[in-house]
């Protein structure tokens, strides 16, 4: 009953927007080109996906935020775990990590593009850099986090490092790590549609815009439908994955 009424309550903003898109479509003034009926973008999603161009549209851009994701994901744990274990690596390192994180993914896209070109090189580094910073900075977060006696102890028995990490870093690391990995994701999955939304021949993105120069706002809203339940799908799939590798996790959730 308490799954139920939280699927209950969540889905009373969606319904109340069907209302008004309804109304509005059926009973306003809104031209077609601006809001299209309902039944409209019923019809239009239906011959994409018969066309198959919604679904090669939305494999190329997956296939784009795989390959960027899995980069930075290596990467974020990797240089987080390093600046959250040696003090000195990340006096080096978070100077300038703090500087680059809070220049907009938007800002970089025309930089890369005259580096990169508008082929797949540019898409996957504007992914890399998107996601990367929630990636390392919730592993840093975390590792730095560690109770420093237990630090102490592993020194104390000449623990190597690599197992003073899984032993004793990463376990109390992993949820920060967790919610890095799902923030990384969501905001690969923002940064390819805005790279093919500006400069992209495929992908869901480039549909968008190509929708949106023949004025074809059916398309458009599919594409933002699309893109907002894949996105969730996604989320849901990493925490399935989480939860299947710390059952301890979920368990101490529920004795919470």
């Amino acid at each position: 009953m308490k799954k139920l009424k939280t699927i209950l309550l969540g889905l009373i903003i969606p319904v109340l927007v069907i209302i008004f898109w309804w109304y509005a479509t059926n009973y306003g003034n809104t031209p077609e080109s601006i809001l299209p009926k309902i039944s409209t973008v019923g019809k239009t999603i239906g011959a994409m996906w018969t066309a198959g161009t919604l679904q090669e549209d939305l494999l190329i851009s997956m296939q784009r935020v795989v390959e960027g994701y899995l980069i930075s994901a290596v990467l974020g744990i990797v240089l987080g775990t390093i600046m959250g274990m040696s003090e000195t690596v990340r006096k080096i390192f978070q100077p300038t990590v703090t500087t680059i994180r809070q220049i907009p993914i938007m800002a970089w896209i025309p930089l890369l593009i005259l580096w990169c070109g508008i082929g797949e090189a540019s898409k996957i580094v504007i992914i890399v850099i998107a996601s990367f910073f929630p990636i390392m900075v919730n592993t840093l977060s975390g590792i730095s986090q560690t109770p420093l006696e237990y630090v102490e102890v592993a020194k104390l028995y000449k623990i190597s490092k690599w197992k003073t990490f899984i032993r004793v870093y990463l376990p109390h690391a992993l949820p920060h790590i967790q919610t890095g990995l799902k923030l990384g994701l969501g905001v690969s999955w923002m940064a390819v549609v805005a790279a093919e939304l500006i400069a992209s021949t495929s992908g869901i993105g480039y549909r968008m815009s190509y929708a949106r120069t023949l004025m074809q706002s059916d398309v458009v809203i599919i594409c933002m439908i699309v893109i907002g339940i894949i996105g969730i799908l996604m989320d849901k799939l990493l925490t399935i994955i989480f939860t299947a590798l710390t059952p301890w996790e979920r368990k101490r959730r529920e004795r919470g």
